[in-house]
């Protein structure tokens, strides 16, 4: 199996944790443990790679080339859906994880066979439309169209930082969380 899908499959397993919250499996302070617990493993994991020199052929064949002297895309991803669980309430937080575990994923594939480095316009508007329904029965229409586009900003924009590439893994479902927050803390009432 190619490598892009099993990263692709990897995110959408993601989608476990949510689920199981949204499904009465798990309470939002066991997720937010469960999440907790996840960060630390692959802070752990991330050490022992990075610091100490562990290399296993999984890392080499899920991590792409400019994560090899910096923290991996699974690990940001996790730290991403765990910050979004410890700062917000579900209703923000569960649709900028979701945005993460399926949005992502969805843009990924699609870009995949692109061998240009900026993302096509219709791969981001499909992008934008997956994070709109995902985030949709969670929040007003304004609201989650503007952690849509936040979602798709992230999706579609990779800085680089000092040499290092701000991955989209942590910048989804914090620039989606905290845009959502935002909206909902400020915006007048009728426009929601």
């Amino acid at each position: 199996m190619h490598s892009e899908v099993k990263r692709r499959i990897i995110h959408v397993s993601g989608t476990a944790v949510p689920a199981a919250y949204l499904l009465g499996i798990l309470t939002w302070t066991e997720v937010r443990w469960l999440v907790l617990a996840g960060s630390l493993l692959a802070l752990t994991l991330e050490f022992f790679r990075l610091v100490v020199g562990l290399d296993w052929q999984i890392y080499d064949e899920l991590t792409r080339s400019y994560e090899q002297d910096y923290l991996a895309g699974y690990a940001l991803y996790v730290f991403g859906g765990t910050a979004v669980a410890l700062l917000f309430e579900p209703r923000i937080a569960i649709p900028a994880m979701l945005m993460l575990t399926i949005s992502d994923p969805v843009s990924g594939l699609l870009s995949a066979r692109e061998l240009r480095p900026a993302k096509r316009a219709s791969i981001l508007v499909v992008t934008f439309l997956v994070s709109l329904a995902i985030a949709s029965p969670f929040l007003p229409l304004t609201v989650a169209v503007l952690g849509a586009l936040a979602a798709t900003l992230a999706d579609g924009v990779k800085p680089v930082v000092s040499g290092y590439v701000i991955d989209d893994n942590i910048s989804i479902p914090i620039g989606a969380g905290v845009v959502m927050f935002l909206a909902l803390e400020f915006l007048p009432g009728r426009v929601l």
